[in-house]
């Protein structure tokens, strides 16, 4: 049977994390969105699966209807590399340039973490970046459940002292120099946003 993921209206990436759960457990999906933009992210992540990819018009929407290839195997994206994932996050915002949107980017890559596979093992935060992870940051939800799951997060300590906001951390654990290095150095796959 078909399953048809309604992604009208829905900001990135979200059309894509439910394209891609529903691709999980069915082997023919429709996704009906409503601009080009949302199209081509959907197009891309399915094709990057092995998955067939027809678009058809309806009524001022686009019908994405998708097919996994022979395998029916969705690929694991971890690849060869051996060792644990980490992620760095050196900024409260995401990119150079305006820190508004830089800011609505960095929200979304960390939601973005809790539906993508792999899963990391680390996320460090320094500089500007342990303000995510205090009291009254925008993302400190998704980053407990990420505790939940396993992920160690590591929040320089240093940088919370010269922030003077030690006392607000709300996710992780605080972490020296020396501990971060050794995550870092360590990792398989090393992530630098």
């Amino acid at each position: 049977m078909t399953r048809e993921i309604d992604a009208r209206g829905l900001s990135c990436p979200q059309p894509v994390i439910l394209t891609k759960k529903a691709l999980e457990d069915h082997s023919e999906i429709v996704v009906i969105v409503d601009n080009e933009t949302a199209q081509e992210n959907v197009k891309r992540m399915a094709q990057s699966q092995g998955c067939k990819v027809t678009i058809e018009r309806r009524k001022g929407d686009i019908h994405l209807i998708i097919s996994k290839g022979c395998s029916c195997e969705i690929p694991d994206a971890a690849g060869s590399t051996q060792g644990p994932l980490v992620i760095v996050i050196g900024s409260d915002t995401m990119g150079r340039g305006d820190d508004e949107l830089g800011s609505v980017l960095m929200k979304s890559f960390i939601h973005t973490l809790l539906e993508t596979s792999p899963q990391a093992d680390s996320i460090i935060f320094f500089n500007t970046g342990v303000r995510l992870a205090i009291q009254g940051s925008e993302v400190l939800e998704d980053l407990k459940t990420l505790t939940e799951r396993g992920v160690k997060i590591l929040v320089c300590g240093t940088c919370l002292g010269f922030f003077e906001i030690k006392d607000r951390l709300a996710a992780g654990i605080v972490s020296n120099m020396y501990d971060i290095t050794e995550t870092m150095t360590g990792a398989g796959r090393l992530v630098q946003i």
